[in-house]
C-alpha cells in the first residue's frame, strides 16, 4: 500500500493545507521511501488501521507543502496480520530489496520488540508510535524511540481515582505479551504506593475469547477495583462476560480499546461507567483549547489535523492511534529535515536533541530513547460520551462512582 505524507517543523507547526504553493518539491528526484508494517486484519487490526491512517495523513501534508530534502515522501506498508514473525519477515524486505530509505514502526509493543532487531542491525532510526512497553528501549538499543507515554503508568489515573475515594482492594487481569504485563508490572506498584492491596493477578493468552474462568477468580476476589490490560477485542469481550456471570466491582478500567467509538458502539450502555486510559483525545484538544494550557503551544496543528482526519477519512475512528501514527511521521520528518540527511546516525542523534510538540503532544526521549515528556489521562464512558476524568487540572467531568451492579442496570 502506498500514500502520501505529513508534515514537519521546528516546534512542529504545522502549515498544511495553507502553504499550497510555498515550497516546491523537485519531481524529478525519485521519492523518499518510508517502509513500515501494520496490523490490517488480525487481532490489532482496527488499531493498525487507525495508526496507517495516521501515517497516511502525514505523508499527504508532508507533500503538499514542501516535501523533504526536496523530494515527495512515498509510504510502502504491507500487512503484518498481527503476527511478529510476518512483521519480521517484512521489515527485513523493505529494507534489502525494496531499498526502502526510513521506516516507521508498527502496532503494538510486541511487534516493535520483534522488528526493533531488524532495523537495529541495519541502523535504522525507527520512530515506534505505538510502543509503550518500557523493556524494549532498556536493551541498549540505539535506534529505537518512543512516541507514547510508557505502559507502566497507564493505570495511574484509576489508581489515583480509587484510592482518593477509600478503596482498597484490587484486581488485574491481562493478556500474556509484552505490553499488557508491563501495565500489570507498572500498576502493582502504583497501587502500593497509593495503599491499595493486590488481591489477583491473572493472565490470559493471547485470542483469548472465553474469560469465564480468569473471571470467577475475580468474582471470588471480590475486588474493589478492576483493571484490565487490553486491547480492543479482549475490552469488548471481558466487558460483556462480566455482565454475564455479574462481576460488579465499584471501578472497572481497560486500556487500549475502550477508547475507539466502536467500543460504545458494540457495548452500548454496557459501556458506561467504564474507565479507559488514553494518550490522547479529541475531547482533550478542545479542553486544551479553552486555556486550561494553549493548544497552539501543546498540540500545535491539532484543530487542523482533526478537520483534515475527518475529511480524508469520512467515518473513520478518530482515536489516539491515528494521531500517534501522524505525530510519529511528523517526527521522523523533522528529524531528517534537521539532520539533512537519511543517514540512520545522523538521524538518531537529530532525534535524541529534539523536545518538541506535535499534533499529539509532548516528545522528549533520552538517551535510550525512552519517552519523557507525553503524558496520559483517564476518561470516562457516560450516556456514551468519553469524559475526561483524571488528572483533575484538565478534567472538565467528575467520575460516575461507583459502577452500579450489572444486575441493577438495563
Amino acid at each position: 500500500m502506498k500514500a502520501p505524507a505529513g508534515p514537519g517543523a521546528g516546534v512542529i507547526t504545522l502549515a498544511f493545507a495553507l502553504c499550497f504553493g510555498s515550497g516546491s518539491i523537485a519531481d524529478a528526484q525519485k521519492p523518499i521511501r518510508i517502509g513500515a508494517s501494520l496490523s490490517q486484519t488480525g487481532v490489532y487490526a482496527a488499531l493498525g488501521q487507525n495508526q496507517l491512517r495516521g501515517y497516511q495523513l502525514c505523508v499527504k501534508h508532508t507533500n503538499e507543502t514542501t516535501g523533504l530534502l526536496g523530494r515527495r515522501l512515498e509510504l510502502v506498508v504491507e500487512d503484518d496480520r498481527s503476527e511478529a514473525t510476518a512483521a519480521i519477515r517484512i521489515y527485513e524486505r523493505l529494507i534489502t530489496q525494496d531499498k526502502v530509505e526510513a521506516v516507521l514502526g508498527p502496532y503494538s509493543s510486541p511487534i516493535t520488540e520483534a522488528v526493533a532487531d531488524v532495523t537495529e542491525r541495519h541502523r535504522m532510526a525507527m520512530v515506534a508510535p505505538a510502543a509503550a512497553a518500557t523493556s524494549i528501549f532498556k536493551k541498549g538499543r540505539r535506534f529505537v524511540f518512543m512516541v507514547l507515554s510508557p505502559a507502566e503508568v497507564y493505570f495511574e489515573g484509576l489508581m489515583d481515582m480509587a484510592a482518593r475515594r477509600g478503596l482498597k482492594t484490587v484486581a488485574l487481569v491481562h493478556e500474556d505479551t509484552v505490553f499488557p504485563a508491563a501495565i500489570v508490572r507498572g500498576t502493582v506498584a502504583l497501587a502500593a504506593k497509593r495503599g491499595l492491596q493486590i488481591v489477583a493477578v491473572e493472565a490470559y493468552a493471547k485470542d483469548t475469547t472465553d474469560f469465564s474462568a480468569i473471571l470467577g477468580k475475580v468474582r471470588a476476589a471480590n475486588p474493589d477495583v478492576l483493571g484490565a490490560a487490553t486491547y480492543f477485542e479482549d475490552a469488548v469481550a471481558i466487558t460483556r462476560q462480566m455482565k454475564g456471570i455479574d462481576v460488579s466491582p465499584k471501578m472497572y478500567g481497560v486500556t487500549v480499546g475502550a477508547d475507539l467509538p466502536k467500543f460504545f458502539e458494540v457495548l452500548g450502555g454496557g459501556a458506561d461507567f467504564v474507565y479507559g486510559a488514553s494518550q490522547w483525545l479529541p475531547e482533550l484538544v478542545a479542553l486544551r483549547a479553552g486555556g486550561l494550557i494553549p493548544i497552539a503551544r501543546q498540540y500545535p496543528g491539532a484543530r487542523e489535523f482533526i478537520e483534515a482526519q475527518k475529511k480524508e477519512f469520512p467515518g473513520a475512528d478518530l482515536s489516539y492511534q491515528t494521531a500517534q501514527g501522524y505525530g510519529g511521521c511528523q517526527i521522523l520528518v523533522e528529524a531528517i529535515k534537521r539532520a539533512g540527511s537519511l543517514d540512520g546516525e545522523k538521524t538518531r542523534d537529530a532525534i535524541l536533541r529534539m523536545d518538541l510538540n506535535t499534533v499529539y503532544g509532548s516528545f522528549k526521549v533520552d538517551r535510550d530513547g525512552f519517552q519523557i515528556a507525553h503524558k496520559m489521562v483517564t476518561f470516562q464512558w457516560q450516556d456514551g460520551k468519553k469524559v475526561v476524568v483524571w488528572p483533575p487540572e484538565l478534567a472538565p467531568g467528575k467520575p460516575r462512582f461507583p459502577m452500579p451492579p450489572w444486575s441493577q442496570r438495563p
